[in-house]
């Protein structure tokens, strides 16, 4: 009997310390998940391995596919990979009237991503492939195809779209 349970003793412990070290470094880093009363709704300085990503609860540890959504209230979420807030926003009641800023890779400055180019093939934090640009390149889609493209799940997490997007490397 004992053969049987220590497969799922080692599993119970080893959760338990990885959930019992996430919730230490979370509340020793002070990890911020939102942020109130952003009135002017533009983007809020961040710094690495403070924020947490409203979508996929990761530490933002990479400045280059930072996000920010921007509620009609005023309240700010952090994203590291711009995929996770076309995800997160989705069932949103507010997704039409939110205010979205994308970190552009081009010009390094915070861009609205309605406006910016997405790049399909990025090396990205959650692997969806878009990196923002602020200037259109060839292969560069709209903020419409990205959004439609990462809700239908065409992103290089698929291995088909990654084998047409990148062929075999």
């Amino acid at each position: 009997m004992m053969k049987k349970l220590l497969p799922f003793l080692i599993i119970s412990v080893f959760v338990s310390i990885i959930v019992t070290v996430f919730l230490s470094l979370a509340s020793q880093n002070k990890m911020i998940v939102t942020i109130k009363n952003n009135t002017k709704k533009l983007p809020i300085k961040m710094q690495i391995n403070k924020y947490q990503d409203s979508d996929c609860g990761m530490l933002i540890d990479n400045m280059e596919y930072i996000s920010q959504v921007i509620s009609p209230s005023a309240q700010t979420w952090f994203f590291h990979d711009h995929g996770g807030f076309v995800k997160w926003l989705e069932d949103k009641e507010f997704k039409d009237e939110a205010i979205i800023w994308v970190m552009s890779k081009d010009t390094k400055q915070w861009v609205d991503a309605r406006d910016a180019f997405y790049s399909l093939i990025d090396k990205t934090p959650m692997g969806y492939g878009f990196g923002a640009y602020e200037k259109k390149a060839f292969g560069y889609v709209n903020f419409d195809t990205m959004r439609l493209r990462m809700l239908r799940g065409e992103t290089l997490n698929n291995p088909h779209i990654r084998k047409q997007l990148l062929g075999n490397k």
